[in-house]
């Protein structure tokens, strides 16, 4: 009886995910199928090269060391590995066959040439909002790429994950198709601005908070949250105690974006891939809009009372100070004042003292490293002590950099470390 009871369920949840499917996403209108053939123009090539840069869309669909945009490379995800796709313009494994019609609906509706649903490791939660005229300038780029004759791998996904059906219910909860609409209070510089960061730069891919099944309720949410499979912590843009650049003039926060390094502060970890492989080539005009938006963030409420922040033993500052002359003085500077240009200051440094401890664990663990760009082709590199230090010192010392110098804040656990070191093998 309870055998039957269970089917007559399952068969219930599949029809409603079947009906979810083809009343709320089925395609809207009818899409051309015949590939354009005439070779793009010169000018909308340029263009879709240039967006794809702001995109960042190279860095997944690319092998390591395979061809461009030949897709092969997995992402990573809490439900198993998504292969991401070929899409250089060969006939039989790439997009040769797609129209400027099905490129657009894969950005706005993420579904298919065939019609599939895809998955939101391709972030179409974000390029929704991608205009008609920058997505035909996407795909006329990508046309232009040499083709590459290469199949895309089949999704390593777990059940029922690996299902259209478990595909359209998370849609339901988390995916509406948009479009993007200028804010006629706001300036225009504020526009542009917001447009890159809500859509084609997909920021919020990142600094957004997701829940067990890997959504969002809100994907303009840039409030921090942990990078799923990566143990980095994206922080929040919106509060002073994380990210906010609020307080920081204009062109330190183009200069950030554009070279990885600024007088405020330094990138690492996957936004230096993002300042590598993106941003560093973006235009300064978009750069400053981005920065203008970023700007004007509403702040979020901030870490709690630091009357109520736990402090750490006599005995583990003592080791953690220890720790701290052997290792880190040297290039950190006895009061934690580093170097201008080189080293960051660790005294006041908000990466050092906020809440979320995962990244400092990462950095001391296995090094942090900003990108090599043309404003800063030879950057300062930190090197990794997960081999030289055990779990006890890479707490102590963690602990002393976070209560020293006034910094005030929480100690870090040998559990802490143990538990990111584990999750790292």
């Amino acid at each position: 009886m309870i055998r039957r009871l269970l089917i007559v369920l399952l068969v219930l949840v599949a029809g409603f995910a079947a009906a979810v499917w083809m009343f709320n996403f089925a395609s809207r209108g009818g899409v051309h199928d015949v590939p354009p053939r005439m070779p793009p123009a010169p000018e909308q090539v340029a263009r879709g090269a240039y967006l794809a840069r702001v995109g960042n869309c190279m860095l997944c669909h690319t092998e390591r060391g395979g061809a461009a945009y030949a897709g092969g490379r997995p992402v990573q995800t809490p439900f198993g590995a998504i292969y991401a796709s070929n899409i250089t313009p060969d006939a039989e494994t790439g997009i040769g066959g797609w129209s400027a019609a099905h490129f657009r609906r894969a950005l706005h509706e993420g579904r298919s040439r065939s019609g599939r649903l895809l998955y939101p490791a391709f972030p179409y939660t974000h390029t929704t909002r991608v205009t008609g005229a920058d997505a035909d300038a996407l795909f006329d780029y990508l046309r232009s790429l040499p083709p590459v004759n290469k199949p895309n791998r089949p999704h390593r996904l777990r059940w029922p994950y690996n299902t259209q059906a478990a595909l359209a219910v998370w849609r339901l909860l988390y995916f509406r198709p948009e479009t993007h609409v200028d804010d006629p209070n706001r300036p225009r510089e504020w526009n542009r601005g917001a447009y890159l960061v809500q859509g084609l730069a997909h920021c919020g891919a990142c600094h957004t908070a997701r829940d067990a099944l890997g959504g969002t309720r809100d994907v303009l949410d840039l409030s921090g949250g942990l990078i799923p499979m990566q143990n980095w912590y994206a922080p929040s843009l919106a509060s002073p105690a994380e990210a906010s650049v609020a307080e920081w003039p204009l062109p330190d926060i183009v200069q950030l974006l554009a070279t990885g390094q600024s007088p405020r502060g330094s990138v690492l970890g996957p936004m230096a891939e993002v300042v590598l492989h993106s941003t560093q080539y973006m235009d300064p005009g978009d750069l400053r809009a981005i920065a203008v938006y970023l700007k004007s963030l509403p702040p979020v409420s901030g870490d709690s009372d630091p009357r109520e922040v736990p402090q750490a033993s006599a005995r583990v500052l003592e080791r953690g100070g220890k720790v701290y002359a052997q290792h880190c003085a040297d290039c950190h500077g006895a009061q934690g004042q580093g170097v201008r240009g080189a080293y960051p200051a660790l005294a006041g440094n908000r990466a050092v003292t906020m809440t979320e401890t995962t990244n400092l664990v990462q950095v001391l663990l296995h090094g942090g490293y900003p990108p090599s760009t043309a404003g800063n082709p030879r950057p300062f590199g930190m090197p990794p002590f997960a081999t030289v230090l055990p779990d006890a010192d890479v707490a102590a010392v963690l602990t002393y950099i976070r209560s020293a110098w006034k910094n005030g804040a929480a100690p870090v656990s040998e559990l802490d470390v143990a538990q990111q070191r584990s999750s790292m093998r």
